[in-house]
């Protein structure tokens, strides 16, 4: 009887220590992002442009609604807030707040393409512990022109931000891995 015990206590001390060492850290895993919003406000006034991702489902199953609820004015100036959360959990979890809170680890990247580049630039107005950007709050300028093409938004998990261009939203030289990319329609009237 005291080979079971001492058995049967070798093998859970075993479990327990294969146990401890998973890497179970939540604060790593990659957070399921089910809706974004990306509101625009024109500095001055008018109606603001909210541009929205929503994926109820998750990855795979039904396809994410993606909208923008009208054009962007020319030659404005507007302060983006970008607001992330998986409305999928009960309750739902404020990814926003995950952002700041591991702002260092996080970049917004706001990629303009067709008619629509070189017509819109971004400039980011928050910033993490080390001073680089980040992109929940940005200011977006249109320019004088009226176009259209596709916004793309990417957020990045752990980019180098020291790399050439980074802090500036190039993403080229970024790397690090992507949490979520969206194309938004974006019209400039």
């Amino acid at each position: 009887m005291k080979k079971f015990f001492l058995f049967f206590f070798t093998a859970l001390l075993l479990t327990s220590q294969m146990v401890s060492c998973i890497d179970d850290d939540p604060e790593n895993e990659q957070e399921l992002i089910t809706k974004v919003t990306f509101t625009l406000t024109p500095d001055v006034s008018g109606t603001p442009v909210v541009l929205q991702f929503v994926d109820s489902d998750g990855d795979g199953g039904n396809p994410p609604v993606i909208t923008t609820s009208g054009p962007l004015k020319n030659s404005t100036l507007y302060h983006g807030e970008i607001l992330v959360s998986n409305e999928a959990a009960m309750p739902p979890v404020d990814i926003t707040t995950e952002i700041k809170e591991e702002s260092d680890d996080h970049q917004f990247f706001f990629i303009p393409s067709g008619d629509l580049d070189g017509k819109i630039s971004f400039q980011y107005a928050d910033i993490d512990n080390n001073g680089n950007p980040v992109g929940l709050l940005t200011d977006v300028h249109t320019h004088q022109t009226s176009s259209g093409g596709k916004l793309k938004i990417v957020l990045r998990h752990e980019p180098n931000k020291t790399a050439s261009g980074v802090n500036q939203g190039n993403i080229a030289n970024a790397g690090g891995e992507t949490d979520i990319e969206i194309e938004f329609n974006v019209n400039i009237e």
